[in-house]
């Protein structure tokens, strides 16, 4: 069944930033091949008056999941600088929300829910159906969707515009698995 967009909805793209692309100091393998999905998703969407939401880390240089702090993660998406920027192939609609996260040196946030007062700019527009794609299906992808559906929202994952980190082979599909046993529902763009 095709889906029905209106202003109750919301694409949300999840961190399609250079550090997680081929090249960058954290690259999703083949994490460049959401661009084009979630460009055609994002016309989509802005078409029918849906909104076009847009995460992203925006490290301090001394974050907690970097490698010199502790963390298990190369120093990457550190705020201002050109790794932390959009994919420079993404094309965002006029009036698309920006969300940074992972601002507090001392907080991991997968999820774009943790710690970016995310709920206040869904619930002034009336938002209640989450569309998500992007990066990493095994990380902050999955910590969207498990977050948006504990806080109530209707939460579709877009199967064909996300890529996993893999840190162990299967990571992805785990996560798309668990995502889809909690009450995800995947989709395609061949559904909309």
């Amino acid at each position: 069944m095709k889906q029905h967009l209106d202003s109750t909805c919301a694409l949300v793209v999840v961190d399609v930033q250079n550090d997680f692309c081929p090249g960058g100091a954290l690259p999703v393998r083949d994490g460049d091949q959401v661009v084009a999905p979630l460009n055609r998703y994002a016309a989509i969407f802005a078409h029918a008056g849906a909104a076009v939401i847009a995460t992203r880390d925006w490290h301090p240089p001394d974050h907690c999941s970097f490698r010199p702090q502790g963390g298990p993660w190369p120093v990457h998406c550190v705020r201002g600088t050109p790794g932390a920027a959009f994919h420079p192939q993404l094309k965002l609609p006029p009036g698309a929300i920006i969300i940074s996260k992972a601002e507090n040196p001392a907080v991991e946030s997968y999820s774009f829910f943790g710690d970016s007062g995310l709920e206040h700019p869904l619930a002034g527009r009336g938002i209640r159906k989450l569309f998500i794609g992007g990066l990493a299906t095994d990380y902050c992808v999955k910590w969207t969707a498990l977050d948006a559906l504990r806080r109530g929202f209707v939460t579709c994952l877009l199967t064909d515009a996300i890529r996993g980190v893999e840190v162990h082979p299967g990571d992805s599909a785990a996560a798309v698995e668990e995502m889809k046993a909690a009450g995800v529902i995947l989709l395609r763009l061949e559904d909309f």
